[in-house]
């Protein structure tokens, strides 16, 4: 099992969550951006650089995906095709997706993509805070006793 990471818009707090979870369980982590992303040396930690591009690191991601992998990521389409090919989703917030809730999600995100074309403002996450932190490292942790 491996663990990926949508790595452009995730968070400082949870790519160190990650860091120090990859090195305790000896998972491998790696991380996917179109940017160089700094990650302290480990043998469990890694970085692939993908060129710039609208869902590059996105397929990055899935190209190299295998069952039972956890990808970590806010974005709803991706997870949803993580979980289509066999793996596991976990947003920054601690939300495990699943396939139960996916579909859902996906028609949430398109409708309020529909708004937004409209021209009606529909905001979006709010700034991460302590407890979504938190939320994030004790899901994550959950996942990693079960492995």
């Amino acid at each position: 099992m491996m663990i990926w990471v949508d790595a452009d818009a995730c968070p400082a707090a949870v790519k160190d969550i990650l860091f120090r979870a990859a090195d305790r369980t000896q998972v491998t982590l790696t991380l996917v951006a179109n940017q160089a992303i700094p990650i302290p040396p480990s043998p469990y930690i890694r970085s692939v650089r993908v060129q710039k591009g609208f869902d590059v690191a996105d397929h990055e991601i899935v190209a190299r995906l295998a069952p039972g992998d956890l990808v970590i990521t806010g974005d709803i389409p991706l997870a949803a095709e993580v979980l289509k090919q066999g793996g596991h989703a976990l947003s920054p917030r601690g939300e495990a997706f699943s396939a139960d809730t996916i579909g859902a999600r996906l028609n949430m995100r398109d409708f309020l993509d529909t708004l937004r074309a409209g021209g009606i403002q529909t905001g979006g996450p709010g700034a991460l805070k302590p407890k979504d932190i938190q939320a994030f490292a004790n899901a994550l942790d959950r996942f990693l006793a079960r492995r």
